[in-house]
Formats: C-alpha cells, sequence, structure tokens
C-alpha cells in the first residue's frame, strides 16, 4: 500500500474505533443504569473537582446553559452537588457525591475492563510505541487548531 492510500486508510479507522468504543462502553455502562450524559459529566467532574458550569461547558464542548441542565438533573439525583464558592458568590463549584463516587468506580471498573480488550495482545513496548504515535497526532491537530483560531480541544488533555 502506497503512503497516501495507507495515510487514509488509517484516517478511516480513527472515527469507527472511537465509535465502537464509545458504542460498547455506552451499552455496558447503560446496564449499570448510567447514560452517556451522565458518565461524560461525571468523569469532567471527577478530573476537575470544584470546576464551574462554565468550566465544564468549555470541557464538554456544549453550551453553559446545557451544562447546567445537567448538572441540575444529577444533583437532582444524588450524583453531584453545587457549593457555593468563597471567592465569587455569583458562581458554584461542581463536586461529587458519594453516590456520584460510586458511580465513578463503576465507570472506572469498565473503562479498565474495556482497556484490557482494546488492547489485548498488545505488549509492553507496543503500547508505548502506540502512546508515543498517538501523541504525535493529538499535537498535530492540537497545532492545526490553534493555528486556526479554534480553541475547543480541551476534553482530552493526556499524560504522555
Amino acid at each position: 500500500m502506497n503512503e497516501h492510500n495507507l495515510r487514509r486508510n488509517l484516517a478511516l479507522k480513527f472515527p469507527v474505533i472511537a465509535r465502537q468504543i464509545r458504542s460498547l462502553f455506552d451499552y455496558k455502562i447503560g446496564k449499570e443504569g448510567v447514560t452517556r450524559s451522565q458518565w461524560t459529566m461525571i468523569a469532567v467532574v471527577a478530573s476537575n473537582p470544584g470546576a464551574t458550569q462554565r468550566t465544564i461547558s468549555e470541557v464538554l464542548e456544549i453550551s453553559e446553559a446545557s451544562a447546567g441542565r445537567l448538572i441540575d438533573k444529577l444533583s437532582q439525583e444524588g450524583l453531584l452537588e453545587r457549593r457555593a464558592r468563597a471567592n465569587d458568590r455569583r458562581a458554584y463549584s461542581i463536586h461529587l457525591t458519594e453516590e456520584g463516587e460510586n458511580i465513578l468506580g463503576q465507570l472506572s471498573r469498565i473503562g479498565r475492563e474495556m482497556e484490557e480488550l482494546l488492547f489485548a495482545g498488545l505488549s509492553g513496548p507496543e503500547l508505548q510505541d502506540l502512546s508515543h504515535l498517538v501523541s504525535r497526532l493529538y499535537d498535530n491537530l492540537t497545532e492545526l487548531r490553534e493555528r486556526n483560531g479554534s480553541v475547543r480541544c480541551k476534553a482530552i488533555e493526556t499524560e504522555s
């Protein structure tokens, strides 16, 4: 396969792989009674404890109003709570409740199971190589987005 066709083939596989991972994860967490909107919000709040609604909306790339509605819903379900911020009375910090932490534990367990399945058969050095290559692709995309004036790419900052 020539280099152009190889690049095209790889570029076409990434969204398919991402969609399949998301679909399988959604199916597995759905059996636990958790929806995609719930798990994405829980994951963001767990990664950014005490973040404001505005920060959460930016990370999720949704409007502040949409984030607020989802925070309200998850607060009513006992998964999140708003706490007053000492330095800004107009904003609240968002935190997981104990029940939200329990759901996070379930999500983490399912995530580990998914990772085991996804990376089955790959050795440690192969995983290191893959991580390095995917990080380079991520960096290329981040640079392209920044050059084109896009600020939306905060959701998956990863450690290399």
